[in-house]
């Protein structure tokens, strides 16, 4: 039985590529969307103004005994890579390849006292991802079939991105666009978010799915109004219209819109026990977890299995091959979510790219994995890490 030997704690130096969130201030994921800082006309032009590229990328490498390695990518940058060097890694070290739940448990309890969400959790997932490339490699087979297996012989994706009417002509089966304005823009914002709707519908065929991610910055009525306006364009969905901490807004929303316009979130949420309570309040018709923050693979496999009980769709976030395993291998996962990597939404990239290579890509708006062992991708040997010593 393989065991570990070495957890290793990188981050992507400034410049050497990866994270999405660390774009050139051109590019239109870190341009003029409604965040929780719109609110602030001096953060409003630009997420970069209040620091949405402050992290970058952490890598995680887990060794075993016969030099095998595997890999695991989140957000969080030096300072996740110096919680798992000093502090995580000692739940790992040791530990046979195969006790995935046990060293999970450990990690989480452990960093209880000062963890249990954000930058913690996108570390713990960054090592359990790893963990779970390991062990594919050591089998000699891909995560899905680890997981459970196929359940379907391709994927198939809508594409998030300003220009949905690109995407429909790449065969994607929907688009999703980022909101640029919240109540802090006024009259004149909502006009121009309904009319940038209006426009982007005109552009599509009529059964192309349109959606609006709202990135955690309206309030109640605010969204209320907004989905009630577009109900004639066959808005699909309004994804994170509310920060992740007010249950009670989802719940609220969902009830007002009546199923004629479905409610999304769960992008910002982790673990099990975060996902219960939208699962049990009904805040959701479908929740959107990132493998890659919510506490990794191990964990995203107990929160779908929760969503299966109450009849809702586990749709993760982005995440890249991360996540394609996971829709794969679930019958309540008939979807998933691209993120258009391009500058200008244009173009098919990888998520990741330059970090990883072999990362798979859409080709009309679908992919069919392979049965290359772990996740699939290696590091590109060209992208500058740093490791955590001191």
């Amino acid at each position: 039985m393989h065991k570990i030997v070495a957890v290793r704690g990188l981050y992507v130096k400034r410049g050497g590529g990866a994270d999405y969130h660390r774009q050139s201030p051109d590019h239109w994921i870190v341009g003029r969307i409604a965040n929780p800082m719109s609110v602030y006309p001096a953060y409003r032009d630009s997420r970069l103004l209040w620091g949405m590229d402050v992290l970058g990328s952490v890598v995680v490498e887990v060794e075993a005994e016969d030099g095998t390695v595997g890999i695991g990518v989140s957000t969080g940058g030096e300072l996740a890579a110096w919680i798992v060097e000093h502090h995580l890694k000692r739940f790992v070290v040791g530990q046979a390849v195969v006790n995935v739940e046990q060293m999970w448990d450990q990690m989480f309890r452990a960093t209880q006292f000062y963890g249990r969400k954000g930058l913690v959790m996108n570390a713990i997932s960054a090592v359990d991802l790893a963990v779970w490339d390991l062990l594919g490699k050591l089998r000699q087979e891909p995560v899905y079939a680890l997981i459970g297996g196929k359940v379907r012989d391709e994927l198939v994706f809508y594409a998030t991105g300003p220009r949905p009417d690109l995407a429909a002509k790449m065969g994607f089966i929907g688009g999703k666009l980022p909101l640029e304005f919240n109540g802090a823009s006024g009259e004149e914002g909502f006009r121009g978010n309904v009319g940038l709707m209006e426009n982007m519908r005109n552009q599509v065929p009529d059964d192309f799915w349109l959606m609006y991610d709202c990135y955690m910055s309206l309030d109640l009525p605010y969204a209320v109004r907004l989905a009630r306006a577009l109900l004639s364009l066959n808005l699909k969905w309004i994804e994170e219209a509310f920060i992740p901490d007010d249950y009670w807004s989802y719940r609220d929303l969902r009830k007002a819109l009546n199923a004629k316009t479905l409610v999304t979130t769960g992008e910002h949420e982790s673990t099990r026990y975060g996902f219960r309570l939208l699962l049990e309040m009904e805040c959701a018709d479908i929740i959107q977890p990132d493998v890659t923050w919510c506490g990794g693979l191990t964990e995203l496999l107990k929160i779908a299995d929760l969503a299966d009980a109450h009849n809702v769709l586990t749709i993760p976030h982005g995440s890249s091959v991360y996540s394609y395993h996971f829709l794969i291998s679930r019958p309540n996962s008939p979807f998933g979510e691209f993120l258009m990597m391009h500058p200008e939404a244009s173009e098919i990239v990888p998520m990741f790219s330059p970090l990883l290579i072999n990362e798979p890509v859409p080709l009309q708006g679908k992919i069919r994995l392979g049965e290359d062992p772990g996740f699939g991708v290696a590091l590109n040997p060209n992208v500058l890490l740093e490791r955590v010593t001191s």
